[in-house]
């Protein structure tokens, strides 16, 4: 049984990798896909939100998918579906047509996101011990490989229809190859079983969208996954319009942050286990609102760039503790809690650029930026006196 649960983690980690690389390679076509289609700023706006559109409009019907069928048939086929998709996104000569594929890509990428979570939950529950960092720090990996991999790929004379091909092959084999290993629907059950007893496991569907401690740990992922989003729409306007670094230098801001993220993932199971799940929540929050007061305060490039790696490093951890505490939750499977919790932090993700573009046209970025530090001091508050009251309780009863 433990080398399975080993072959399982191993299986679910390359999987994320997986879940990176195709995400981050879509980010290299945008200018060629703008360039193909004739669109201007706006409409290439406007059908970019097919994409995520198609990634919110699975995450919830995922739950079900997973529930019936088990996390691995849903991971192979989403899987199947984001690599064959990602070739076509370079090949589409409308904008209809590219708007079609953009939402089937969104739809793969959003799938297989909540069932890989749903999964590493699970292999978590059965291996004993946090390593959910872990996981997460192998999608970091995979989303640095796969920009600069394709980019790379063009350079050295491919094609980027070609480029992107290989890519996609490279996903399918992974993949494929995995299948095997990933857990069966019955090793599901029995992970779940771990932490709560059949007859607790009664809550489906909407009544558990609406349970506290989903809503709770939901926002909490809103406001993390807010941050996030920050980076990538808007740390390179901010280093160019606010710190007066040059175009093609502007992304090393995201670049710092995301170098940090994967680096300290990749560390934070040990992490969690010499801290605990509380504490690195709470640090984790605080530091990543202090990262972004010191890019916004002062007036140089590398505070700006600390900034972003303070953030980065304390951000890094504070989602996968979500998680797994989302995936212990007394009497709901995570194959329903799981859907839900990564529905609402996505959903962060991809309203925060607008939220902050509106902050921004009414008062300044530097401003907008400085609601979202203020936002991670209100996480840093509010799980740490939350989870002080669950200790209390807890303590009362002994």
């Amino acid at each position: 049984m433990q080398n399975y649960i080993l072959k399982g983690r191993r299986a679910t980690q390359l999987i994320f990798l997986v879940c990176g690389l195709g995400i981050s390679s879509w980010a290299p076509m945008v200018p060629y896909a703008k360039d193909r289609l004739g669109l201007n700023d706006a409409d290439l706006g406007l059908l970019l939100l097919l994409l995520g559109g198609g990634a919110i409009t699975m995450m919830p019907l995922t739950g079900v998918l997973t529930g019936r069928f088990g996390s691995r048939i849903v991971i192979l086929c989403s899987s199947l579906t984001m690599a064959f998709a990602l070739p076509l996104l370079l090949i589409m000569t409308s904008p209809i047509t590219m708007g079609i594929v953009l939402f089937i890509f969104g739809a793969g990428v959003g799938t297989v996101d909540v069932a890989v979570n749903a999964h590493a939950v699970h292999v978590q529950n059965l291996y004993g011990k946090h390593i959910m960092s872990s996981f997460h720090g192998l999608f970091s990996v995979g989303g640095l490989l796969g920009s600069l991999g394709l980019g790379f790929l063009i350079k050295i004379g491919l094609t980027p229809v070609i480029a992107a091909i290989g890519i996609a092959l490279l996903l399918i084999i992974i993949a494929v190859s995995q299948y095997k290993n990933l857990f069966t629907l019955s090793t599901e059950k029995e992970a779940v079983k771990k932490f709560s007893s059949d007859e607790e496991i009664t809550s489906t569907g909407v009544f558990t969208w609406t349970k506290a401690s989903v809503l709770f740990l939901g926002f909490m992922c809103f406001a993390v996954f807010l941050a996030e989003g920050a980076m990538l729409d808007w740390s390179a306007i901010f280093l160019r319009e606010n710190r007066g670094v040059a175009s093609e230098l502007a992304g090393t801001g995201y670049a710092a942050f995301s170098v940090a993220m994967a680096t300290m993932r990749l560390i934070g199971d040990h992490l969690v286990a010499r801290l605990d799940g509380r504490k690195v929540v709470i640090a984790g929050s605080l530091l990543g609102a202090a990262g972004f007061f010191l890019a916004v305060f002062t007036p140089w490039v590398a505070t700006a760039l600390l900034g972003f790696v303070l953030l980065g490093l304390g951000a890094a951890n504070v989602v996968p503790v979500f998680f797994s505490e989302g995936g212990r939750l007394k009497g709901v499977s995570p194959t329903v809690t799981i859907p839900a919790i990564t529905t609402m932090g996505y959903a962060g993700q991809l309203v925060g650029p607008a939220l902050l573009g509106f902050i921004a046209y009414h008062s300044s970025l530097p401003v907008a930026l400085s609601f979202i530090g203020l936002l991670l001091l209100l996480v840093a508050m509010v799980y740490g006196v939350r989870t002080r009251k669950k200790i209390i309780l807890q303590d009362a009863k002994y």
